[in-house]
């Protein structure tokens, strides 16, 4: 399906009375112009005729873009909605309970800020002042209200409504998220998680039509129990990416001290125009940006790339941009366009680096310049190195070669961050973990004050190794 597309996440139990219903109206909602739709119902081990009537209901309309998932085992909503968001396949996705609770026909509200740029998530709040409302039991709103409180309190967040079942999100950011909670203890959890990833959050105002429990709501006390579990677990643990890159990348940002001292290092070969290969998260980039008068910021991940517009949205200097450095037809739009290429740990994940240090070379005007990062020593290849994707690891002389033949001469060669490579070889060889801690990182991070005084004395190999090339003619 097309960038414009929206997946409706249907988790389904049990609902044999409503699900045909539910579709119907689906596949009716309106959409905003151009947008296309797909349903992906997840049937959680229904033992009514639920699956029969959604089987029913795909014969008898072909049209309709409709993904159905069987679990053979009845697990919660939570497992149906984790399979469903691995299933789904648009740009943007929204959950839609199979109940009749919740009006397909306010979709536009809810994807308005999602289409606007402004929001990576949006909650249809039954609170907020809008539409009409089935007025229900006063119990239960009050451990709503506790659950969401507690929540807002762990994510610090002031939203009205966060056990709502229409949540909104851009399917790339939910892709990226582990979900852990099988039962209704995904909301909470998802609210965390998507704060603690740093996500635009927005609400928008919805009607409900809820049931009663005689009418077969599902949500008990036990439930309110496992939210309040959820939360403490999404709040506490560091389980946000579902990658081992992903989740090293955020620990760095954790060190803001320590990226300044690698961006204070490169700043004296820094140009008015520079374009950052594999700008991530921006740990770098923050830095990198000020006084230029072009910065383009470029990843080859959809994630970090939607990430980087929000953060320099208001940079008006700063351009984000996909450039993945092993494919040549990426290059194209930014030959001989800055003066500065920056290349922080990037060219170790590259299977070719030498024909990416070629095609690098080609973004250059003359005289241009690279400022290149790369894992030094071999011999420290480790199980971080292997988590992340690293290729191999590189020695000052095999860096020099590889940029000579690719048309560069190199004016200066620095040794970086000598003081990790114990703690590096014990992590990465002894212990064998290939995630970096953020615990560690934060105390590290303390210090940098220190590290960067007496890093250059100390006896042993750096972790790194920066190069500093002219682009030769």
């Amino acid at each position: 399906m097309h960038s414009g597309s929206l997946s409706v996440l249907i988790p389904l139990y049990n609902e044999e009375e409503f699900i045909r219903e539910l579709l119907e109206r689906v596949v009716a909602a309106p959409l905003p112009d151009g947008m296309e739709r797909e349903l992906i119902v997840v049937d959680d081990a229904s033992n009514d005729g639920s699956a029969e009537v959604v089987q029913d209901f795909m014969a008898a309309c072909p049209g309709v873009d409709i993904k159905f998932i069987r679990q053979e085992k009845n697990r919660g909503k939570g497992a149906a909605i984790r399979l469903a968001i691995q299933a789904a396949t648009g740009q943007y996705s929204i959950i839609q309970d199979a109940d009749l609770e919740y009006d397909p026909r306010e979709y536009p509200r809810l994807l308005g800020p999602l289409l606007d740029g402004d929001a990576d998530v949006v909650y249809g709040s039954r609170f907020l002042v809008s539409g009409e409302r089935r007025v229900l039991y006063y119990w239960h709103a009050l451990a709503n209200h506790i659950l969401t409180t507690l929540c807002n309190i762990a994510a610090d967040l002031n939203l009205t409504d966060m056990e709502t079942c229409y949540k909104a999100f851009r399917t790339s950011l939910a892709k990226t998220i582990p979900i852990q909670n099988d039962r209704f203890g995904i909301d909470p959890e998802l609210t965390v998680k998507f704060a603690r990833r740093g996500a635009r959050i927005y609400e928008a105002p919805i009607s409900y039509h809820g049931r009663t429990y005689e009418e077969g709501k599902k949500i008990g006390p036990i439930d309110a129990l496992d939210a309040v579990w959820a939360i403490l677990r999404a709040r506490f643990t560091n389980k946000l990416y579902n990658d081992t890159g992903r989740a090293n990348l955020d620990a760095l940002s954790f060190a803001p001290k320590f990226n300044r001292w690698m961006a204070d290092t490169i700043a004296p070969w820094m140009g008015r125009t520079a374009l950052e290969i594999g700008a991530g998260m921006g740990n770098l980039t923050r830095h990198l940006c000020a006084r230029r008068s072009l910065y383009i910021a470029t990843d080859t991940d959809a994630e970090h790339l939607e990430r980087l517009r929000m953060m320099f949205r208001h940079r008006p200097a700063v351009r984000v941009a996909k450039l993945d450095a092993a494919i040549d037809c990426d290059f194209e739009p930014f030959r001989q366009s800055v003066d500065t290429v920056v290349c922080m740990n990037v060219l170790e994940h590259i299977e070719d680096d030498a024909a990416a240090l070629a095609r690098i070379r080609t973004l250059l005007r003359e005289n241009g310049r690279l400022i290149l990062l790369v894992p030094n020593d071999p011999t420290a290849f480790g199980a971080i190195d292997k988590a992340v994707g690293h290729y191999r690891r590189y020695t000052k002389e095999h860096l020099e070669a590889l940029l000579a033949g690719a048309g560069f001469e190199v004016e200066n060669m620095l040794s970086f961050n000598r003081v990790s490579m114990p703690g590096w070889r014990f992590a990465g060889q002894v212990r064998k973990s290939g995630e970096l801690s953020r615990t560690s990182l934060r105390v590290f991070d303390r210090f940098v004050w220190l590290w960067r005084r007496i890093d250059s004395a100390l006896p042993w190999a750096p972790v790194s190794i920066i190069a500093i090339a002219r682009r030769r003619e």
